[in-house]
């Protein structure tokens, strides 16, 4: 699949003007702006390498430190000599692939300082942010022995911040292994727990309603950034070190468990791209789920990935396998399979996942399967059925024997595997990730990273990695109290950690519950908030591998929902974030093809929207509609479906019930 360039101006005249060269008491100063002027990112360096970013005059980061230090004493960013500084304009257009838009502006200001010792900075300022990336051109291997990371903010303002969920009892240092899923804490950033590292994206907040989301992309060969309290006002980045010792355990054996580590935090080969540290600002909520950064910085792919399938996939862990209205007994074995191939056929839904289960269990042996399971049999039958069949792995048990499994499963016409359990991102684990991605590659398989970081852009160097979780997603009902605000939450992913990239949140839920009636249960699990809102969450939340979480009985109960999932494309040609507040409310609407698909969420206020449908252009349009019914406050399976002519005016009201949903299909008469 082409990933070309379609335009690019290199306009020197023109970004002559959005840079600046000065001094300063203790080096050259450079002011790099964005193509649009807005963004301002204020450069300098001397004895030490500092920078700031200001939108529309405002500063939303203070002087800000970086360098990195390296074990054999030397240092990037202390003490600087500038050998050569130079610039360039670019203006060109992505061709996306499995992505929520298929064309994307890439219209960047950069400055790329180059220094003596074999080291460079380069800065981009783009109308929606600005990154910086260390580059090293050593012809030799090094170690990296800390990065300085310092994002410092103006004031003490409030952040949205995810903890790691280790125990706070363990020491920081301790903390580097955990699942990447934790609900947020609106706080100042002078009220951070202390005891807990925080993950990213970050989300800041600025002055006059503006903010900064703090992440990184290209991550591909070091470890990921974790945050913590730094200066006054400040966030610092803190970085997994090199594991040294290790042993297999953890969940059912599946993972490796670091004891120690090195006094570094990562081996690097000679010349080497570190990731770039991403800073997306935005002067309104909205902005913020409409952005590219992370998939504009991350690196093309070179290969053919056309056979790559995005889907939805009908899966049964979420469910606990649960059916009735059968004649077999429901559980991991071929006939319930077979139950849920059928089932994905009728509606035509793409794949069949086997979740843990259809391997013996604590062997970590992806060749030993349950005698209940005959894989090839069902690999058969799915492909007589037009589906495909995907397969759960823990890591290790992946990893151990990687090209021998996913070349044996691929032969037997498997089409991709869940990863799961990692639950770290220092080096030899994100090395790790890009190893399986290559490696599916290879042999044409899709692969999910469940139990792992944020997205980096690893989607789009390998367009075969179809998604990632990082996200306190829908299965942690099946065991969380109604203390955990799901609701609250869903409002406020699609402004920080969907911006990072997709995600494996699982929605689909049938069994429904308000705030008042929802209670955990494991094996028959319910969501919270509306019908609708299972609903409208299939056009909100950005997955190119979109799970139906609950069990084929339930949906066929429900055919009128489940054949509006089913239509639902996951991946699109266009997207727009047309309003939304932080933690409040969101609406999105995304177009493939003709069709566009809008979709809103609330928190557990009762809300009415007027929506501009302008976007929609010339023409008499039709809206298939799925609304929270009268009774959704107090039943919240309650929906009303209908169908409307869309206003001449474009403008269209809604509402929604308390922790509701609204979803619409809009095609031309």
């Amino acid at each position: 699949m082409k990933h070309f360039i379609l335009s690019l101006s290199l306009t020197l005249s023109v970004f002559v003007l959005s840079v600046n060269v000065g001094s300063a008491a203790s080096g050259k100063q450079f002011t790099l702006k964005s193509p649009n002027s807005k963004v301002v990112v204020t450069i300098e360096a001397g004895k030490t390498v500092e920078y700031s970013v200001s939108l529309d005059g405002d500063e939303l980061l203070s002087k800000s430190a970086i360098s990195m230090t390296l074990t054999d004493g030397r240092a990037f960013g202390i003490d600087t000599k500038i050998a050569k500084s130079s610039y360039k304009s670019v203006n060109q257009t992505i061709d996306a692939v499995i992505y929520k838009k298929s064309k994307i502006a890439d219209n960047y200001n950069e400055l790329t300082l180059k220094f003596k010792g074999d080291y460079g900075i380069i800065f981009r300022a783009y109308d929606d942010g600005a990154a910086y990336r260390f580059i090293s051109t050593s012809t030799k291997s090094f170690m990296v022995e800390n990065e300085q990371a310092e994002f410092n903010f103006p004031a003490d303002n409030k952040a949205f911040i995810a903890y790691v969920n280790a125990s706070e009892t363990l020491p920081l240092e301790k903390q580097y292994f955990q699942s990447f899923e934790q609900q947020y804490s609106n706080v100042k950033l002078s009220e951070w727990n202390r005891k807990r590292l925080g993950i990213t994206p970050l989300l800041v907040e600025g002055m006059h309603g503006k903010k900064i989301l703090i992440t990184e992309a290209d991550l591909m060969n070091y470890p990921g950034m974790f945050l913590y309290p730094g200066k006054a006002n400040g966030l610092k980045g803190v970085f997994a070190p090199y594991p040294k010792d290790m042993h297999q355990g953890g969940h059912n054996e599946l993972q490796m468990l670091v004891d120690s580590r090195e006094p570094f935090i990562a081996k690097c080969e000679g010349a080497t791209s570190f990731p770039w540290r991403v800073m997306i600002v935005s002067g309104k909520d909205s902005e913020l789920a409409n952005s590219d950064m992370v998939y504009r910085l991350a690196t093309p792919s070179t290969g053919d990935f056309s056979w790559v399938k995005p889907g939805k996939v009908a899966w049964d862990w979420w469910n606990d396998w649960n059916l009735y209205n059968v004649d077999f007994r429901a559980g991991i074995n071929n006939d319930t399979y077979k139950y849920y191939i059928d089932f994905a056929s009728e509606f035509g839904i793409e794949y069949v996942i086997l979740d843990e289960g259809w391997a013996v269990n604590k062997k970590a042996d992806l060749f030993q399967v349950i005698p209940e399971i005959n894989l090839k049999e069902l690999a058969d039958y799915a492909a007589s059925r037009n589906v495909g069949l995907i397969l759960w792995a823990g890591y290790y048990a992946f990893d151990r024997d990687m090209e021998r499994v996913c070349r044996h499963y691929s032969e037997m016409g498997i089409k991709g595997f869940k990863v799961d359990f990692m639950d770290r991102d220092d080096q030899l684990m994100v090395d790790f990730h890009r190893r399986a991605a290559v490696m599916g590659a290879k042999y044409k398989l899709m692969i999910d990273f469940h139990g792992t970081y944020k997205p980096t852009g690893l989607n789009r160097t390998y367009p075969n990695v179809i998604n990632f979780e990082g996200v306190h997603g829908l299965e942690t009902m099946k065991w969380n109290g109604p203390e955990h605000d799901q609701v609250t939450y869903d409002v406020s992913i699609p402004f920080i950690r969907q911006v990072a990239g997709p995600m494996d949140y699982t929605q689909g839920a049938m069994r429904n519950a308000g705030k008042s009636n929802y209670r955990p249960v494991y094996s028959e699990a319910m969501s919270q908030g509306t019908r609708c809102r299972q609903l409208a969450e299939y056009v909100i939340f950005e997955s190119p591998l979109l799970m139906l979480c609950d069990n084929p009985s339930n949906y066929m109960a429900e055919p009128e929902c489940t054949s509006f999932i089913a239509s639902v494309p996951t991946v699109w040609d266009e997207t727009i974030a047309l309003n939304g507040e932080v933690s409040k409310y969101v609406t999105i609407t995304r177009r493939k093809g003709d069709v566009w698909y809008v979709g809103a969420l609330t928190d557990w206020d009762a809300r009415e929207l007027t929506l501009d449908l302008s976007f929609l252009g010339e023409g008499r349009f039709k809206g298939e509609i799925f609304k929270d019914g009268i009774n959704a406050d107090r039943v919240a399976r309650d929906y009303k479906k209908t169908t409307i002519d869309i206003p001449a005016d474009r403008k269209l009201k809604i509402a929604m019930a308390p922790g509701g949903g609204y979803v619409a299909k809009i095609s031309k008469y």
